[in-house]
């Protein structure tokens, strides 16, 4: 048991690349969690680490050793949990990382009915469109909108959400509503900076058009998109679920009504596949509620 522990740490250890990250979130003093460290890789006879001032990296072996202990650590700390609460009421605390935009508009109604449906969990959030170091950072599970970059984290597909065109009553009363793609070309279109491209791809059945759009706004976030959107200032691609409460209220309408966009992935990205109740959970709630194809 003592050797399955020093294990547990020497992976946190190489996950934080920190003694002193690894240390607070352990619980443990510092110099205790060196010296277990060292007392481990003196029973192996290997150096594992190489210590500097700025930094922990695994020697060769140490790597080799990290890739079989964090497997045999993390089945052994879930075969813990299923055992102990048979995965009937997770609790602890769940940490997630998310888009801020996506997650206030979209996903707040479904993280509360999710908290009540499981009070033993706590939340702590990160909403920020940057892509957390699911090693290195205390993160359980990121939700990434777009095709995931290749990498060796798991990648579980959410949903795919449809994206539509959609304007104000009141910018289609001043300036008309276009009948076609191509007429998108005359108006002010609303546009993500993140698209890097002033093209809209659009579709209908088998028939593909690309349309170079133009307008005063360039943005980096869907909400003030949505917003400027409202408020006449232009015709916005966008999915629908962003939008269901300006469609509800009138204050925006879909238009090109037989044409979208191409749908925007949504995945659950982890660092492994064996995963505690609480994220199991989380995961398998949001893909039943959000689907997994739309």
């Amino acid at each position: 048991m003592e050797l399955l522990n020093d294990m547990a740490l020497f992976v946190e250890v190489v996950r934080a690349r920190s003694f002193r990250r690894a240390a607070e979130n352990m619980g443990m003093p510092g110099s205790t969690l060196s010296r277990r460290i060292s007392s481990l890789e003196k029973a192996i006879g290997l150096r594992l680490l190489h210590r500097t001032t700025r930094k922990i990296e695994t020697t060769e072996a140490g790597q080799v050793y990290f890739e079989r202990c964090q497997r045999i650590v993390d089945e052994a700390r879930l075969a813990h949990e299923q055992l102990g609460e048979m995965l009937a009421q997770p609790s602890g605390l769940l940490r997630v990382s998310m888009p801020v935009d996506f997650a206030n508009i979209y996903l707040a109604p479904l993280i509360a009915e999710f908290a009540g449906h499981f009070p033993g969990i706590d939340f702590e959030f990160d909403l920020s469109p940057r892509r957390v170091d699911l090693v290195a950072e205390p993160v359980d599970v990121a939700i990434r909108m777009g095709e995931p970059p290749d990498s060796t984290f798991i990648a579980r597909p959410l949903a795919r959400l449809p994206r539509y065109v959609y304007a104000s009553p009141g910018y289609l009363a001043l300036f008309g509503e276009p009948k076609t793609p191509a007429e998108l070309t005359q108006h002010q279109c609303l546009r993500l900076s993140s698209a890097k491209t002033d093209t809209w791809s659009l579709h209908r059945a088998e028939e593909m058009v690309d349309v170079s759009v133009g307008g005063r706004f360039v943005l980096n976030s869907v909400g003030m998109l949505r917003r400027l959107a409202g408020l006449d200032l232009g015709i916005v691609i966008m999915e629908r679920e962003i939008v269901a409460d300006d469609l509800a209220s009138g204050r925006l309408r879909q238009i090109l009504l037989e044409w979208q966009a191409s749908a925007v992935p949504v995945y659950a990205i982890t660092e492994t596949r064996l995963l505690p109740a609480k994220t199991q959970r989380f995961i398998e709630f949001l893909r039943e509620r959000m689907g997994p194809s739309r």
